[in-house]
């Protein structure tokens, strides 16, 4: 799977196109909109590309319109203010002179302090779990997985996954996550690619209360806002457990909140999002 995921490190890799100017693509596949977590990622690398020292901390990002994966995307950095501990970046993506997409972005200089953070969950190793991948290919045979699916090495820990709900679960999932190759030693690319790889299965926690899923025909989703803190060093191509609980849904929309956790137990990140999750065709 090691050239799916260079296919979508590919995507990261944004031209230059002015100061402050970026242009992302998007892959040749038949989505009707741009992967949510590929603009992130992409903003993400943009914000990066003008900063000279600290590494991100935090993002806050919202999802505007839905992107066309036929035309690139041009990335609009704005210099929002460089300090000596802290360096704030703004991101405005645009596609048919329309903002589809902003994102804030924080850096910061390591500094030592004060250190706790949540004890990670007990579960069972990644190892003993079936891929996500294999799921969807004995559920759909013969539908060809696009690259965003076989970049990463996704493997639910609950006993039952949204890929094959029979009725409502309690509010909580949590997956086993990694890059499904190798990447290089850029802290800025693992970080990216995480953030890419965090909007895959959060918002599908909003609807496993309800018994359903994104996969439902009868269910419309769209990422609404992401937000993520960055506590601690990672690695994006080495195990990483997702968390995640909905602590709420209403008027259409579900939050669903995310704790990523190194394979030795080290809480590196923090992840919120809300999302539409309209019912289509109610009674």
């Amino acid at each position: 799977m090691q050239t799916a995921l260079d296919n979508v490190v590919a995507l990261l890799e944004l031209e230059a196109i002015e100061v402050n100017i970026f242009r992302g693509l998007s892959p040749d596949d038949d989505r009707q909109r741009i992967f949510g977590g590929q603009v992130a990622g992409q903003a993400l690398v943009a914000a990066a590309r003008t900063v000279e020292v600290g590494s991100v901390h935090s993002l806050h990002a919202y999802f505007l319109r839905a992107g066309d994966p036929k035309a690139p995307v041009l990335y609009e950095v704005d210099r929002i203010r460089d300090g000596r501990s802290f360096t704030t970046r703004r991101v405005v993506a645009i596609q048919h002179g329309r903002a589809i997409f902003q994102l804030a972005a924080s850096f910061h200089v390591a500094e030592d302090g004060f250190e706790h953070g949540d004890v990670m969950p007990d579960v069972p190793d990644p190892e003993t779990l079936q891929p996500r991948t294999k799921r969807i290919e004995e559920a759909a045979p013969g539908w060809t997985l696009p690259d965003r699916m076989q970049a990463l090495d996704i493997r639910y820990v609950t006993t039952t996954s949204p890929l094959d709900l029979s009725g409502p679960l309690p509010p909580n999932q949590m997956v086993w996550m990694r890059a499904n190759g190798t990447l290089g030693d850029d802290p800025v690319l693992h970080a990216c690619v995480l953030t890419y790889a965090s909007d895959l299965t959060l918002l599908d926690t909003a609807l496993i209360p309800h018994g359903t899923s994104g996969s439902d025909p009868q269910v419309m989703m769209a990422s609404l806002d992401h937000a993520m803190w960055f506590h601690g060093p990672f690695r994006a191509d080495e195990w990483l457990l997702y968390d995640k609980h909905t602590p709420s849904a209403s008027g259409a929309r579900g939050l669903a909140t995310g704790r990523v956790f190194t394979r030795d137990g080290r809480l590196v990140v923090s992840v919120v999002q809300e999302g539409l999750i309209r019912r289509l065709n109610q009674p």
